[in-house]
């Protein structure tokens, strides 16, 4: 095992903000608590925080609530057949939606510099389908935050609507087009100084498959909201969704995880396993199998209104000249069919395809990574080469 990888530390944060330390301002957050990072290289607060966001643009799905686990695995195998119409029958034109939702949020700033003093940005983190915000600062040797910290970057993550401790509406509600919206009010408000008092002059939006997804529609529909996008576990090629899909072998999450996800209606689901969580996220011998019982155990939930709706918001970025990377493991499942090398390098192919306004641009594929990048032996190699990246960018 690496000399960085230590013991993990609980699945669930906390611990006491070291003596002498600042923590940053409950302001803006409800039911705020302080506590260090997982690594102990940054100071946090966590809360709610209250998001209104609207759409034109979700789907309006005619699929009623599944009765059973066998009308779900029916579902997800008529959408992977080849020539169903199965999509597109249940599909009825858009809708509108609009209200306001408590987003469960944690703010972290470097442990030497929590009063907000010579910051360079905040980087804003969106998570992907199988984990909650704390992919972001997963255990010590493991945390993007603390990294991010080391390179005076405060951070923001949360949980996305309907994961971890966020509000969870209907699970048609829960889609792609609604979540770009929520994450870019979220952009907003960090420019605009609503947390923790703090005005960022420069946000960076940072994100991991589903949470690329999110970041990269941002980019394409809200150009000026960021100053720069990393997008992890990323490409424009999905021909190894359906692998992906039944990869995880998504169970209804109440009946997978009852402890966990009992209040859930059957529309909200869980990878079944373990074993589908090596299959979907992992690559051996590239990491810790403690990880990967941590990742299970802590595995956050996806609506089938998300499964529905993923790529509805890609789009070429056509009026965006910033900095973008794409930062990949080099065995990434979902968007290259576990080889990132093959037939070319997908990483940059989602640049060219994607971004072609910009030539500020850059790839990393870390070796012998699956598609939770962040969970690997390699994630600190990878966090480095982001930093360094837009510190070149000046970002």
């Amino acid at each position: 095992m690496p000399a960085h990888i230590v013991s993990l530390l609980p699945s669930n944060p906390g611990g006491a903000v070291p003596a002498g330390v600042q923590p940053p301002s409950m302001s803006g957050f409800n039911n705020a608590t302080v506590q260090p990072a997982r690594g102990g290289l940054a100071v946090c607060v966590s809360g709610f925080v209250p998001v209104h966001a609207s759409t034109t643009k979700n789907i309006k799905f005619n699929y009623p609530l599944p009765k059973n686990q066998s009308q779900v695995t029916e579902t997800l195998l008529d959408s992977i057949t080849s020539g169903s119409t199965a999509s597109q029958q249940i599909m009825e034109g858009m809708e509108s939606v609009n209200g306001t939702y408590d987003i469960a949020a944690t703010l972290c700033l470097p442990a030497n510099a929590s009063d907000g003093a010579g910051l360079k940005g905040v980087q804003l983190l969106t998570h992907g389908i199988g984990f909650d915000r704390f992919y972001w600062d997963f255990a010590p040797g493991y945390s993007y935050v603390d990294v991010a910290a080391q390179y005076n970057y405060a951070t923001f993550f949360y949980d996305r609507l309907g994961v971890g401790q966020s509000f969870k509406p209907d699970f048609l509600t829960v889609q792609s087009p609604l979540e770009v919206e929520i994450a870019n009010c979220l952009a907003t408000s960090l420019r605009q100084g609503h947390f923790s008092n703090l005005t960022f002059s420069k946000v960076v939006g940072t994100g991991h498959s589903f949470g690329s997804i999110i970041t990269q529609a941002i980019t394409a529909n809200y150009p000026d909201s960021l100053d720069a996008a990393i997008l992890t576990g990323f490409s424009a090629n999905s021909t190894a969704m359906p692998v992906f899909l039944q990869a995880n072998n998504f169970a209804i999450a109440s009946h997978d995880n009852p402890y966990r996800f009992s209040t859930l209606s059957n529309g909200y689901l869980a990878a079944s396993s373990s074993i589908s969580n090596q299959i979907a996220f992992f690559r051996s011998p590239n990491y810790d199998p403690q990880v990967l019982s941590l990742a299970d155990a802590t595995k956050g939930t996806v609506t089938l209104g998300e499964l529905f709706s993923t790529t509805a918001v890609t789009a070429p970025a056509k009026n965006w000249t910033k900095p973008v990377a794409v930062v990949n493991g080099d065995n990434d499942l979902p968007f290259c069919f576990g080889n990132c090398s093959y037939p070319t390098n997908l990483a940059q192919g989602a640049l060219t395809m994607l971004y072609p306004a910009t030539k500020k641009t850059g790839t990393y594929l870390a070796p012998t990574t699956g598609h939770g990048l962040n969970l690997h032996y390699t994630a600190v190699e990878a966090y480095h080469y982001i930093q360094d990246f837009l510190n070149k960018q000046g970002v």
